[in-house]
């Protein structure tokens, strides 16, 4: 992918998105010894950056194409993005979620009109599903991380903060699928100026940690994290991407996890989710790598089932 395309794209979808606001903190400054500038993706359309990913592969689509629909398999955020930017461009979207999902983001992919399919909360299920409505309906498949027209529409993320504050030295992402750590990597690699991409994931699902020392996609035998949107794994497309321009990888605890998540509620005064919180918790875990540094942070999403919070 050339610089190019991330140029297009981000002409393409920013009708249909929003460019997120950039939040700093004198107190988290002094906290980490560095200065901190959150992209803010909770503030984004449906209230994640996947909506410019999803917004984005549709709009690659023919009229053809979209007469028939899109669908997905995704546990929340990515379900409500590909229901919204369906919805916003007048395409039916299939979405098939795991009968595990946050109540929360099942209610909010009705509210865009998105149509649910349950199944069981394994990845083979949600694959299986999705393959059998993709034959019944005609739909175009969309992953939500292992395709370039969504990598590419994640990167615009890390574009706008570039654009803003090109002088950063590092951009730390959460990883769960690949996406928007890929897309980030990207636009760091063409907008930034030697700027270093870090991932943050949590220890329970550390698949892409792991993937790298390997040189191969690994997987992970549980998902026991409250980090419910980083439980997918690489794919084929975002894999050489990261491999190629990413840093390192941060792993964080479940504890770093809900202190980092609960110092942004309490401090910044922003709503945002535990996988957002895991690229912040990396940062405080790992201080001597970003002191001193200017660090781009990408809060990913605020979609959270406030009946069950972590604190």
């Amino acid at each position: 992918m050339q610089k190019e395309d991330l140029v297009e794209c981000h002409k393409r979808i920013t009708p249909f998105v929003h460019n997120t606001p950039i939040h700093t903190s004198r107190l988290l400054d002094r906290i980490v010894d560095a200065s901190l500038f959150f992209k803010c993706e909770n503030f984004q359309r449906m209230g994640a950056y996947k909506m410019r990913g999803a917004t984005n592969a549709i709009l690659q689509l023919t009229n053809e194409q979209r007469k028939k629909g899109v669908v997905t398999h995704s546990s929340g955020n990515f379900a409500q993005a590909l229901s919204l930017a369906a919805k916003s461009l007048g395409v039916k979207a299939y979405i098939v979620m795991p009968s595990s999902a946050p109540q929360v983001k099942k209610d909010a992919v009705k509210e865009y009109s998105g149509t649910i399919i349950e199944c069981e909360p394994t990845l083979e299920a949600r694959k299986a599903m999705a393959d059998r409505i993709q034959t019944e309906t005609g739909a175009t498949f969309i992953h939500p991380s292992n395709d370039l027209n969504v990598i590419a529409g994640q990167g615009t993320a890390c574009m706008e903060l570039l654009q803003e504050h090109p002088d950063l030295d590092i951009v730390v992402v959460p990883v769960g699928g690949g996406g928007l750590i890929a897309g980030t990597a990207l636009a760091a690699h063409y907008f930034g100026e030697n700027c270093k991409v870090i991932g943050g994931e949590p220890f329970e699902v550390d698949d892409a940690y792991r993937s790298l020392l390997s040189g191969k996609i690994e997987s992970n035998e549980s998902t026991n994290t409250i980090a419910d949107g980083l439980k997918t794994q690489l794919g084929d497309k975002n894999f050489p991407l990261i491999q190629k321009y990413v840093d390192r990888i941060i792993r964080v605890n479940e504890e770093e996890i809900i202190e980092a998540m609960r110092l942004l509620w309490e401090r910044m005064k922003i709503i945002i989710e535990p996988s957002s919180a895991v690229a912040f918790a990396a940062v405080l875990r790992e201080k001597d790598i970003f002191k001193n540094k200017k660090v781009g942070i990408i809060i990913s999403g605020g979609n959270v089932d406030l009946k069950n919070l972590p604190f």
